[in-house]
């Protein structure tokens, strides 16, 4: 399966000056929402990364996924895998899980995001699973951007990646592209002004 072709039919890989959720500029940009609009493709891409889980042997009794972006991937995903599916979000800037959601003691829970940067906002809903009883058994992302090893990759943990290495991490294709801190932004230094198209505001 080509994912970078799949991102690029969608429009979903963009060149241009943006400001990632780390606060880092980059020329590119993901936008997996633009993926996951056609439900054709977001199970075609659910299925690929599920028989990867499942080739795995690990055990899962549900999908939790980090809102906004990892909604439609962790619900895809639990489809795929046949497992409940859940989500957290951010209330007054915490990330909380609610809606009725509840988490037995010992549940083996995957967390899921559309893409995985550092993996901080995954690990954030992942402490909160945990407060609640669950174990994080691994991790998975449609697309990885280099910084958090994934299995059946050569590509090395970063020392920014937030990742736990004693839990597998899954994810369909390394996207490597170069980010600059806004201070040595090469983009900024030429004049452009950096954007935020993702789901964290402009």
């Amino acid at each position: 399966m080509d994912v970078k072709k799949i991102y690029m039919d969608a429009d979903a890989l963009l060149e241009g000056h943006f400001k990632l959720s780390s606060a880092n500029h980059s020329k590119y940009y993901l936008q997996s929402a633009k993926v996951l609009e056609d439900p054709k493709t977001a199970k075609i891409l659910a299925q690929a990364l599920a028989r990867e889980i499942k080739a795995s042997g690990l055990k899962i009794d549900t999908v939790c996924a980090p809102a906004l972006g990892g909604l439609i991937a962790g619900f895809a995903l639990a489809s795929a895998l046949d497992v409940r599916s859940i989500f957290a979000e951010r209330v007054d800037g915490e990330m909380t899980i609610r809606r009725g959601f509840e988490i037995t003691k010992g549940e083996r829970v995957l967390m899921c995001e559309d893409i995985i940067t550092t993996g901080g906002s995954a690990m954030e809903a992942a402490h909160v699973v945990e407060s609640l009883g669950g174990t994080i058994v691994g991790v998975a992302a449609l697309a990885n951007r280099g910084f958090c090893k994934r299995e059946n990759s050569d590509i090395e943990t970063k020392p920014n990646c937030k990742l736990p290495q004693n839990i597998p991490f899954f994810a369909l294709e390394d996207f490597t592209f170069e980010m600059y801190s806004p201070e040595d932004c090469p983009l900024c230094k030429d004049g452009s002004k950096a954007i935020k198209p993702g789901s964290r505001g402009n």
